[in-house]
């Protein structure tokens, strides 16, 4: 290497570490690979062949065991999103692991790093994904560290006639471990609009944790001779993730937009709504959505066109809001199938085959 070129060395690193500083959240979400089936099993590939960035591979190599309930978690939340968005023009869309470079590329593409009300949802869904699966994980008895929790036991109402027993749900350590390896401190960020955008996605990240503690439920079980209720022995036990996918839905039709300026602490964008505190379970965004209606191949959005609607349906599903106003084509697609089975003695089971037409309707 020549001279020039050596003195140029300080000045090539400073530029790419500028660079990099501008792109927190891409990296952020790498981990979110280990959630597509393609990826491969995340145990057998070992800390170092993850996409995660230093800080969590670290994590994972201090607790190599929790690398299942990672995967799990963040196939999880990839799943509800989908199930969330699936009739939607964005419909949460995910790369496959053969199409995109997992170092640099994020799993959701542009949403992922837009500062949008789609970016809002898949950091909480994507964190109370790994909430819900660590603290499941937990209760299951499959690591040493962690088990049921122990606050409950020995307490309740005997003269209402229950009390706490079973295995409640810890997950009070399965927020601990969502901080610990999804939050990225704020104070490694130098560029304002990044600043911006990690706390936002903090924030969230944070009110997907809250979703799951807020929506535990108690279950009881009756004891007593004869099958009478005269003792109950109740314990707390996590929703479904799909009631916890709802809940985080419906945050995210009534998300807030906050100011892109840097200040103490996170404002509404709206003056006149600024004395309206913002809640630890709100989902924030800065940015305004972009047009999911037609294809925008710079930020890979695929828009509408092809999309199967409903035409009978007034909402979201519906060819009218889906197709963006652009109208529906209509094609007849025929159905073959085995019906009326029966058994025949002996031995084998005789079908008719039965045909069916139905109408499908794609957008424009």
């Amino acid at each position: 290497m020549d001279r020039a070129a050596l003195l140029a060395l300080p000045s090539l690193c400073a530029l790419w570490a500028a660079v990099l500083s501008l792109f927190p959240c891409g990296t952020q979400g790498n981990w979110m690979w280990l959630g597509i089936a393609s990826f491969g099993v995340p145990e057998k590939l070992g800390c170092d062949g993850l996409p995660l960035n230093s800080r969590q591979k670290e994590l994972c190599k201090r607790k190599p065991y929790l690398l299942p309930s990672i995967s799990e978690g963040a196939r999880l939340g990839i799943q509800e999103c989908k199930s969330q968005f699936r009739h939607e023009r964005w419909n949460c869309m995910v790369a496959t692991a053969t199409s995109a470079p997992l170092d640099t590329s994020p799993l959701f593409g542009y949403e992922l790093s837009s500062g949008t009300k789609e970016t809002a949802f898949i950091y909480a869904i994507m964190a109370a994904g790994l909430v819900h699966s660590v603290t499941r994980s937990c209760s299951a008895g499959n690591m040493t560290e962690c088990s049921c929790d122990t606050t409950l036991q020995n307490g309740g109402s005997p003269s209402e006639g229950w009390h706490w027993g079973g295995c409640s749900d810890d997950v009070q350590y399965g927020m601990w471990f969502s901080r610990k390896f999804l939050d990225i401190p704020i104070r490694n960020i130098t560029a304002k609009e990044s600043k911006v955008l990690l706390t936002m996605n903090l924030h969230n990240n944070e009110a997907g944790r809250q979703a799951v503690a807020k929506l535990m439920s108690v279950d009881c079980r009756c004891h007593g001779v004869s099958g009478s209720c005269a003792v109950k022995t109740c314990w707390k036990t996590m929703s479904s993730f799909e009631k916890i996918g709802h809940f985080l839905k419906d945050k995210y039709e009534n998300s807030i937009q906050i100011s892109d300026k840097t200040k103490k602490k996170m404002r509404r964008r709206e003056k006149d709504q600024r004395q309206t505190p913002i809640h630890k379970d709100d989902l924030l965004y800065v940015h305004k959505s972009p047009n999911y209606c037609v294809e925008n191949k710079k930020l890979g959005i695929p828009g509408t066109q092809g999309r199967e609607c409903n035409r009978t349906s007034g909402g979201a599903d519906g060819c009218n809001l889906l197709c963006c106003g652009r109208g529906y084509n209509t094609h007849v697609v025929r159905h073959v199938e085995r019906c009326e089975c029966k058994f025949i003695w002996c031995c084998y089971v005789r079908c008719r085959r039965c045909e069916s037409m139905t109408d499908v309707h794609t957008c424009k």
